[in-house]
């Protein structure tokens, strides 16, 4: 599997599980229902989700991960 593919796979993964945590957290917390609920996840998904990249190095492809709960960016194998 490339890396483009592993970085893709990676997003979609955190956003999805990040998402539903998120989704039912809220649900008991916030009292918010129809699409308010989801879409408030949606919205601090966004911004707590890491990043997943695929870059182009002189050693190679190489995944990198950049997230605010990190400092900096880090190097995946």
């Amino acid at each position: 599997m490339n890396p483009e593919t592993k970085s893709l796979l990676y997003q979609f993964l955190a956003f999805a599980l990040i998402f539903v945590g998120v989704r039912y957290l809220a649900l008991p917390f916030t009292g918010l229902s129809g699409l308010w609920l989801p879409f408030t996840a949606f919205v601090i998904t966004t911004i707590i989700t890491p990043v997943f990249k695929a870059e182009r190095t002189p050693q190679g492809h190489k995944l990198f991960v950049k997230w605010i709960f990190l400092k900096g960016v880090k190097e995946i194998k």
